[in-house]
């Protein structure tokens, strides 16, 4: 068993989809604080990687949400954290409609990366695994009034960069290049590898779920 440290629905669903059902534990980390600490750390860049700041915002949530976590309770907790990388500007979910709705129509007919951190802890003995898995996005043209109907669905405020791929925003995507789920969140084939390095097989996990149900 394993424990997703994330709200996110489309991490969630992902996973599910793919024949593993985790438990779903929130963390209570400050973001915001991360960050800075990242910034304060980063030997003297004021501005930190995307790859950095996706990867310590999940080994954040990862680390915090292990310290509660029981080894009964679950073999690894699972943190993600995902941002766009557009126009080298980096973008976590947009504060609010208006927000979503100008991100939008800045990006219509552009492409972005989307980067998403992976950050494993084993809770029996507190080994990790981390890794970011990275995914070219190209935006199709979505008039105004789709853009605003998209906002308005309130699909956009939940997600990094205003979009997913796997709701209502994958009609305004025109391809990925890279692994599509890395887009929505959770990057399945880095996931079963770092699952590997710490003794978990992907399998298995299909084998306790068939049990349990």
């Amino acid at each position: 068993m394993i424990l997703l440290a994330s709200q996110s629905v489309g991490r969630l669903s992902t996973l599910r989809a793919a024949g593993v059902d985790p438990l779903v534990r929130v963390s209570h980390v400050d973001e915001d604080t991360v960050l800075e600490e990242l910034r304060t750390t980063s030997q003297g860049r004021a501005h930190p990687s995307p790859a950095a700041q996706v990867q310590a915002l999940a080994q954040a949530k990862a680390i915090e949400v292990a310290a509660r976590t029981l080894p009964q309770e679950a073999q690894v907790v699972v943190g993600c954290d995902s941002m766009l990388e557009i126009d080298g500007a980096v973008v976590g979910k947009p504060a609010d409609a208006h927000v979503a709705r100008d991100r939008w129509r800045s990006m219509r007919g552009r492409s972005g990366v989307i980067h998403t951190g992976h950050f494993l802890v084993r809770t029996c003995d507190g080994a990790t695994a981390g890794a970011v898995g990275s995914a070219l996005v190209r935006f199709g043209c979505p008039t105004d009034q789709e853009i605003d109907a998209y906002v308005a669905s309130g699909e956009p405020l939940d997600c990094a960069g205003a979009f997913t791929i796997d709701g209502l925003g994958g009609a305004f995507i025109d391809s990925v290049e890279g692994d599509p789920h890395a887009v929505v969140g959770i990057s399945l084939p880095l996931l079963r590898r770092l699952l590997a390095g710490l003794g978990v097989t992907w399998t298995d996990l299909w084998e306790r779920q068939a049990a349990q149900g």
